[in-house]
């Protein structure tokens, strides 16, 4: 995808201060296709060896409401989660690098469709959960854009 100045997905990057505080990145692969990328450190942890669900969950909702944000930014409309279920598979460990890999697979003129499933990067790609997920498309303005 073609960087374009001031554009909403750069505001979003520099806005997102949540992210940020727990190591989450991405790559818009198109449009409505993202890969989000996440290593578990000790501060993601809920037991001595094993991450939070909570970091699996964050990692997911970035990666659906990225891949919604690649789909509407240039009608000047952002996304929000309204809601997703999400089937854990497989605990993620320290130090284990994962990547979630979302995709829109309806896109309304308010409502979209998106999957996600999170992968192990260095456990030989195991799959380690999946979601569905429905958010609402509407003008960045009221989102503070």
């Amino acid at each position: 995808m073609a960087k374009q100045e001031n554009n909403l997905i750069e505001k979003y990057i520099e806005n997102n201060f949540f992210g940020k505080l727990i190591g989450m990145d991405f790559k818009i692969i198109s449009e409505g296709v993202v890969d989000y990328f996440l290593t578990i450190n000790k501060n993601h942890l809920a037991t001595p060896n094993a991450a939070h669900g909570g970091v699996i969950s964050s990692l997911i909702d970035g990666a659906l409401g990225v891949a919604g944000l690649s789909s509407v930014y240039k009608e000047n409309k952002v996304v929000s989660t309204i809601e997703y279920k999400l089937n854990f598979l497989a605990p993620a460990f320290l130090n284990d690098k994962l990547l979630a890999k979302a995709k829109v697979e309806q896109k309304g003129n308010r409502i979209l469709i998106i999957s996600c499933d999170v992968f192990c990067l260095n456990r030989e790609n195991k799959l380690l959960a999946k979601s569905l997920g429905t958010f609402n498309a509407y003008d960045a303005s009221k989102a503070g854009y």
